[in-house]
């Protein structure tokens, strides 16, 4: 008898795992909240609400803030920019243990999805569109062509396409909405001889590089600045040179790994899947000939994304808007495409069908986020740390500073979420050994991007989800890098001490 060969669990099982680890924290760490500092435009009050849920209110002025260890610019509160609450220094107190039981967790990813339904919708309406345009043979046929092309010279692929996203990261954040992209370079990078984790690099490395090392990204640097009572305009000039050579070392790992895979497919860490992924992303037999409809629907499609980046950049869009956009778009397809209006339906619904894994594992990860959130121990864990770390000296002050943020950064995966509740209380602590809050920021910054590489409650799964990767293939080529990056960071975070 063939003895079953062990495999590693697939996206969904991992944080299911990930989502019981959550819940048995939330038994054994104390649970404690901070008291909160939040702007009621209706009142025109500060309103802080304290560890029992008891508010109070406070005149909205420079005063209350400086009374309050504050650090925020009151500006900022009162047009909205600083929108989420903010965390008072010294108010943490412990309260009632709330622990997450089996029905918590149950319920958890329920809430997750409902949490996440713009995101998951969002999925769904793109993964009708490529439904369409897969059963065209667009993308094959158009694949064929850049193939063509790019001969001889299918680095630039890599090159282009991680530059651009990181681009678009480290100025307004981009991230989940790279999810929109593995369909469709999946096969370009296939056809160039690399394998998908070559596609899974440049894309998700290329937004994981531009969100760690943040230039005007209001999300992160900009929420975290904000937080810190300093101008976004601090320590921006050091984060753009960590940026740019963040992005070599990225690109150098990534080339290196991709030219070893030309030359020898068996060298892929995927290798074992190669037949599968050929079968579902390469092309097949003979390739169709390019015509003037497939070249109208692709066009509509790529305006669409020209229009989407238009949206983000110029008015902040968020998913409700991408996903009317891309509704327009299959609307619009609908007619180009010439395949029959029952025919349009079932490709378009089947589309949507194949990515319903990657919008449950979307679900579940929020799903993760609300166990600690209801367990209430992220604040407890964050006055540990702040604690810990007080009175160091500078270097190694900053240095275990990013390593703080690595690990809140598992625990609170969003970027303004853990900006406007940890910066407040981290910043003044920068004051008592000499450090600029601006390092601060950086520090932040840098930790959560490094977790990103990595942390189950983030992007990743989900990405690796796109093209069925699994996680222990991601964690085999990315670890060294991470291991390069975190100590590449952690010499420009000295560096910035002395700039």
């Amino acid at each position: 008898m063939k003895k079953k060969k062990l495999s590693f669990p697939s996206a969904l099982t991992v944080l299911f795992i990930v989502l019981i680890f959550a819940a048995i924290l939330t038994a054994v760490v104390p649970a404690g909240l901070y008291s909160k500092l939040a702007y009621n435009a209706q009142s025109n009050m500060f309103e802080i609400t304290d560890s029992v849920g008891k508010i109070t209110e406070m005149e909205p002025t420079q005063e209350t803030l400086d009374e309050l260890g504050v650090t925020g610019n009151l500006d900022k509160f009162l047009d909205g920019t600083i929108s989420k609450p903010v965390a008072i220094p010294g108010t943490y107190e412990k309260v009632e243990q709330n622990p997450q039981g089996i029905f918590q967790i149950l319920l958890a990813p329920i809430s997750g999805v409902y949490d996440s339904i713009d995101i998951i919708l969002f999925i769904f309406v793109l993964g009708g569109c490529i439904g369409v345009l897969n059963y065209m043979g667009a993308f094959n046929s158009a694949i064929a062509v850049l193939s063509k092309i790019t001969k001889g010279k299918e680095y630039l692929l890599i090159i282009l396409i991680t530059i651009i996203i990181a681009a678009g990261g480290t100025t307004f954040g981009l991230a989940e909405e790279t999810i929109a992209l593995y369909p469709i370079l999946v096969p370009v990078f296939l056809a160039a001889g690399y394998d998908v984790m070559v596609c899974i690099a440049a894309i998700y490395m290329g937004s994981s590089i531009g969100t760690m090392f943040p230039t005007i990204n209001p999300f992160s640097v900009g929420n975290a600045s904000n937080a810190a009572g300093i101008s976004l305009a601090d320590g921006m000039g050091i984060r753009f040179v960590a940026l740019a050579i963040g992005l070599i070392i990225t690109l150098v790992y990534i080339l290196r790994y991709a030219k070893k895979v030309k030359a020898d497919p068996s060298q892929s860490i995927c290798y074992d899947q190669y037949e599968y992924h050929m079968k579902k992303f390469g092309h097949q037999g003979e390739v169709p000939k390019f015509t003037g409809r497939m070249k109208l629907t692709l066009a509509v499609f790529g305006i669409t994304f020209a229009v989407l980046v238009w949206g983000l950049v110029t008015k902040q869009w968020w998913f409700d808007n991408m996903t009317a956009l891309f509704l327009a778009c299959a609307i619009i397809m609908a007619f180009t495409s010439g395949i029959g209006e029952k025919n349009f339906m079932d490709q378009f619904i089947g589309g949507a069908a194949d990515l319903m894994s990657v919008a449950l594992v979307v679900g579940v990860a929020r799903g993760i986020n609300i166990i600690l959130e209801n367990g209430m121990v992220s604040d407890t864990i964050l006055a540990y740390f702040s604690g810990a770390i007080s009175g160091m000296n500078p270097i190694i002050f900053i240095i275990l500073m990013m390593f703080v943020f690595i690990v809140l950064g598992f625990f609170i995966s969003s970027s303004s979420g853990l900006a406007v509740l940890s910066v407040p209380i981290m910043a003044p602590l920068a004051d008592t050994v000499g450090v600029s809050r601006a390092a601060i920021v950086s520090a932040y910054a840098y930790g959560l991007g490094l977790i990103s590489f990595i942390t189950p409650a983030g992007l990743i799964l989900a990405s690796l989800a796109m093209v069925d990767v699994t996680y222990d293939k991601w964690l085999k080529f990315i670890m060294p890098l991470m291991g390069i990056t975190a100590g590449f960071s952690a010499v420009m975070l000295v560096i910035q001490l002395f700039v």
